[in-house]
């Protein structure tokens, strides 16, 4: 697949990136890219890097910062460091302990760092022994950004078995969601719920995810729902 990026909504775009293997299922892959205030660029979950795709990246800005939203989204991390050596490369939580290779700028905490606090503000979505991700909420597009913790793939986009199974663990429309068994893997529901609650007061109005089709109208409502198995005692 050629990747090209495409307006998700003011100064954030997305590209759609090649289908990679997860325990035996398909994954589709998307990133996202946001120019910040000063007009450098904010690279979120980088997908593969090819030529087409890079052309389009410096038509919109120098990149500053690459992102990994949780530590199972490292694939590309080398490649775009090496095509942009001053970009500064951040961790999410685990991902320094997989990635020895790499050498990280810096870790994603629940603040936004001080370089994009003025675009894009932050959560940990705690609680969880298997895996925390960084949630993002990017103010001028007013889109909340989820890499594995929402997922909803078309209804026909797994078949047979694997289709039985994904609608069993909740990642299929119209009942996205994180997968039944890293739901069942949050014991600290308060401190999940704390973070949560912090989500659901950004003011949403688009919801973008990294897996299945995201939600370009009432983001907040598509939250809400994704999360509701959180929400429940």
């Amino acid at each position: 697949m050629s990747a090209s990026l495409r307006e998700f909504g003011p100064q954030i775009w997305v590209a759609e990136g090649p289908v990679v293997s997860f325990f035996r299922f398909a994954y589709p892959t998307r990133m996202a890219v946001i120019r910040l205030s000063d007009g450098g660029l904010f690279a979120w979950s980088p997908i593969a890097l090819s030529p087409p795709l890079k052309a389009e990246v410096d038509a919109l800005g120098p990149v500053r910062f690459l992102v990994s939203p949780n530590k199972l989204h490292n694939l590309y991390l080398g490649d775009w460091k090496a095509a942009y050596p001053n970009a500064q490369l951040f961790a999410a939580p685990g991902l320094r302990r997989r990635r020895k290779d790499l050498g990280f700028d810096g870790d994603l905490g629940d603040a936004p760092d001080s370089a994009w606090a003025a675009d894009i503000d932050q959560v940990l979505l705690r609680g969880s022994w298997a895996m925390t991700e960084v949630v993002f909420f990017h103010h001028a597009s007013g889109a909340a950004i989820f890499a594995d913790l929402i997922q909803n793939f078309p209804r026909n986009w797994f078949k047979g078995w694997r289709a039985a199974l994904a609608r069993y663990a909740g990642i299929v429309a119209p009942h996205p969601g994180a997968p039944r068994d890293w739901r069942s893997s949050f014991l600290d529901r308060r401190a999940a719920r704390a973070a949560l609650a912090r989500i659901l007061a950004w003011p949403i109005e688009r919801a973008l995810i990294a897996h299945g089709d995201p939600a370009a109208t009432d983001g907040g409502a598509f939250v809400r729902g994704a999360f509701a198995w959180l929400a429940r005692p």
